[in-house]
């Protein structure tokens, strides 16, 4: 399921990717080369993991403020209220709600939810050197890797706010005539005429929403947005496929170099995106409503992530002193059950919505949800038994069905009152002068 997740994003990254060469090169760059490239720059940035972590981290951080400069350069120049901004975040309020209004709503949420990310920012935590076998090492570790991950979340909501505001300020209520009359005051727009002389709503994507900026604030803005979708597209590519390496060797047992991962995982997600443009005619909408199918695969497949995580770090004999408070159990639960709730109903909305009304389709449906809903329903009590959150009798029924003893002997299990354990390194090491 969770390679499954990381294909779908990857073909995001993909058409993200293809569409910043196309708009940076003023068309010149087609969107099938574009797609090429980014299977070639890909093993570039992955060269950089033979320098060390550090030079790779590097990378990612100039990424991050390639992303922050060039979104902040647009969030100044439109100049959304920024009061109205704070008072959404802290006080989220929806009169006009509709579900599309609200699927965007949840979409806004899963691109920093993305279930891969859950299993990435933990195998990371591996490849740093420290001391397992002192309870004070890991406690101050976690401590530096709460911070750590806090700050690249906040780093990515904010990025994400700021997007979501200056094109809720540029677009909301404006027909497709409204900005191709700026546009034709503009001179050096291309492809003006993805806003047709229309009164229908704007239909908003990563192309329109860069040409809607050159029209209305200059074309700078056109090409900065194009800097930041491509920024923001190589830094989720080198991401995803760190995570799928991780999900590779860490569940399936495949030890592969991260060449022959990139390979084979960029390939899967070329050749669609390739067949779709190559053998359709609607051009970017086409690929937008591509990306909103990848979006619901991938909000059904966030319980396979959230739940074995809440499952893993609460489980006492796995985690000890450090599994999760029952506070902490009982928000992430809440929240968790919130989040997939709100996934499973848009992503069923969008595939009724897209299927229209023959039988057979939805008994091809209703087959897939049954199977769907029961493994997740299967796994959250799996989960609930694990952490000792089922009645007596309930967990006595389901250790019946289900007994299995998560016998993974860590390094924090070993130590006893700071001292660290011997090894046969240190007794057989030979003393220095």
């Amino acid at each position: 399921m969770m390679e499954i997740a990381i294909i779908t994003c990857d073909m995001q990254e993909v058409i993200g990717t293809a569409i910043a060469f196309y708009m940076l090169s003023d068309g010149k760059i087609p969107l099938y080369a574009g797609c090429l490239i980014t299977m070639l720059d890909t093993f570039v940035f992955l060269f950089l993991d033979k320098f060390g972590v550090r030079k790779l981290e590097l990378f990612f951080v100039s990424l991050i403020a390639i992303m922050a400069i060039t979104f902040g350069y647009e969030f100044v120049v439109v100049q959304p209220d920024f009061i109205g901004i704070l008072k959404g975040i802290f006080i989220p309020t929806c009169g006009a709600c509709n579900s599309a209004v609200v699927l965007q709503i949840v979409s806004i949420i899963g691109s920093i939810i993305q279930p891969y990310s859950l299993y990435l920012h933990s195998a990371l935590v591996k490849r740093r050197k420290i001391d397992g076998t002192k309870k004070s090492s890991l406690i101050e570790a976690n401590f530096y890797f709460f911070i750590e991950a806090g700050i690249v979340l906040l780093c990515s909501f904010l990025i994400n706010a700021i997007v979501a505001s200056v094109f809720a300020l540029g677009l909301y209520n404006k027909t497709n005539y409204q900005i191709r009359q700026s546009c034709d005051k503009r001179p050096g727009i291309i492809e003006r005429d993805i806003f047709p002389y229309n009164n229908e709503s704007i239909d908003g994507n990563i192309y329109s929403s860069g040409v809607f900026l050159g029209c209305e604030y200059g074309i700078p803005t056109f090409y900065i947005w194009g800097i930041g979708v491509m920024a923001a597209g190589q830094s989720a590519t080198v991401a995803g496929t760190y995570a799928g390496q991780f999900i590779m060797e860490g569940l399936l047992k495949i030890k592969w170099p991260s060449w022959k991962r990139v390979l084979v995982s960029r390939s899967v997600a070329l050749l669609p995106t390739l067949a779709i443009i190559f053998f359709t005619t609607k051009g970017f909408g086409i690929l937008t409503d591509l990306n909103n199918l990848l979006n619901c695969i991938q909000m059904i497949q966030l319980p396979f992530a959230l739940i074995p995580l809440l499952t893993f770090s609460s489980y006492d004999k796995l985690m000890g002193d450090f599994k999760n408070s029952k506070l902490s159990v009982a928000f992430t639960m809440i929240v968790s059950i919130a989040i997939i709730t709100i996934s499973i109903y848009f992503s069923i909305e969008y595939v009724v919505t897209s299927i229209g009304t023959q039988w057979y389709m939805w008994l091809v449906l209703m087959i897939s949800a049954t199977f769907y809903l029961a493994f997740s329903f299967y796994l959250f009590i799996i989960s609930l038994n694990t952490i000792n959150l089922l009645p007596h009798r309930l967990s006595k029924l389901v250790e019946k069905l289900y007994n299995h003893e998560y016998g993974v002997e860590m390094e924090w299990q070993k130590f006893i009152d700071e001292t660290p354990s011997i090894s046969s390194e240190t007794i057989y090491s030979v003393p220095e002068k």
